[in-house]
């Protein structure tokens, strides 16, 4: 049978065109990607010149690019870096072994005129377990020296700053992780009936990320929550129970101040729960009102399982007002002015203005988080989740 030259052209066409056009693309697409490594100044040498073979260098270069690299040392081969710090001190005329430090933090923004409580709190936490750092926000440092924990310290000092400006600052999550939990606390805390070593041993066999001692409300002079005061009956709870008209908690009850929340207080957080919570803290908003409600966020998981307040290590409120005590005289306020004002005086009470700026803060922080929910269209409400499931 007589094939038309047109036809048989056509049948072969259609035999080697597309894999004519396969081989062409894939051939291209190698040649493309071979050429991009060789102008890459991360994957030539001096000269210009492949070291090795092509599927050697191919390998190497894949590999390379694989590897997560903390941000701003790629640069330097990986294994000089060192992506963590911690506060351990460091002797000057001998040498310092290299090992895994097992130790937890705490830090509490302090005053001179607080002095024996501060003393009270440190001494609960022995330095062959805990790192200790203070927080001056008096400028007095000297006066502390004849505490026995003193030299072992870290020692801090801006005037008239609080425990978040300081934390924001001096505690970013890669300087404090060589650290298991960590401590944040006020210096007003009593604590004859706390023992640092044994709380931890509750919070791990709990698996609380974030948490907080009770509150004894018979001995404390000021109880701001119902769900930080003590249960007798009870190691850990993680829930409150109430029916006041507006304010009710149940069983269903999924958001703070029900459950998965602690005050901003005498908070203690895990290692990971730390680097998500310093996140949290605006570097404008030093008084840290409003994050209590949303800490609950950086709990790795179920903040109504993973937050909790251990009542067996508990803690009387003394509720001293210090940070800005006394009265301040009347004068035009300035930003930039943080000298510690006066203990007596005519003019404006320090305190009142202080509350005032931090419910300003407050109303401020939740304004932000309103208007970050709107506007990260990835991200998820576990709390809403868990209502749905419901």
């Amino acid at each position: 049978m007589k094939v038309e030259p047109d036809a048989c052209a056509k049948s072969i066409a259609r035999v080697w065109k597309p894999r004519t056009v396969l081989v062409t693309v894939s051939f291209v697409m190698i040649t493309l990607f071979l050429c991009s490594l060789l102008v890459s100044d991360q994957y030539t040498n001096i000269n210009g010149i492949w070291d090795g073979s092509t599927l050697m260098f191919v390998s190497s270069s894949i590999a390379c690019r694989s590897k997560r690299c903390p941000r701003g040392s790629e640069a330097l081969p990986r294994g000089i870096v060192e992506a963590a710090s911690d506060m351990e001190l460091k002797p000057l005329w001998r040498s310092s072994k290299k090992k895994a430090l097992q130790k937890s933090l705490l830090a509490i923004a302090a005053g001179i005129q607080q002095k024996r409580g501060v003393d009270q709190i440190a001494r609960k936490f022995p330095v062959t377990n805990f790192t200790i750092m203070l927080f001056h926000y008096d400028g007095v440092v000297d006066r502390w020296s004849d505490l026995p924990w003193f030299g072992s310290a870290i020692h801090i000092v801006a005037i008239n700053q609080t425990k978040w400006w300081f934390a924001k600052r001096f505690m970013h999550p890669d300087v404090v992780s060589a650290y298991e939990f960590i401590f944040v606390w006020d210096e007003d805390l009593g604590v004859d009936h706390f023992r640092a070593d044994r709380y931890l041993e509750i919070v791990r066999k709990e698996g609380l990320q974030i948490s907080q001692p009770a509150l004894d409300p018979s001995l404390s002079s000021e109880v701001h929550h119902r769900i930080t005061v003590r249960n007798k009956k009870t190691r850990v709870h993680r829930r409150i129970y109430m029916n006041r008209g507006r304010e009710y908690c149940g069983n269903n009850s999924t958001q703070p101040p029900c459950t998965g929340w602690v005050e901003m207080m005498a908070p203690v957080f895990s290692r990971s729960a730390w680097r998500c919570a310093w996140h949290l803290i605006q570097n404008d908003l030093v008084h840290g009102w409003g994050m209590d409600m949303k800490l609950g966020y950086c709990a790795e998981g179920d903040p109504t399982r993973n937050v909790g307040v251990v009542d067996t290590q508990y803690l009387i409120h003394r509720g001293i007002p210090s940070l800005g005590g006394g009265v301040i005289p009347i004068k035009k306020s300035s930003a930039d002015d943080h000298t510690p004002p006066p203990a007596a005086g005519s003019g404006v009470d320090a305190r009142k203005e202080i509350r005032r700026r931090a419910q300003a803060e407050m109303r401020l922080f939740k304004k932000r988080w309103t208007a970050a929910v709107k506007d990260d269209k990835c991200w998820i409400d576990p709390y809403d989740r868990r209502s749905r499931r419901q």
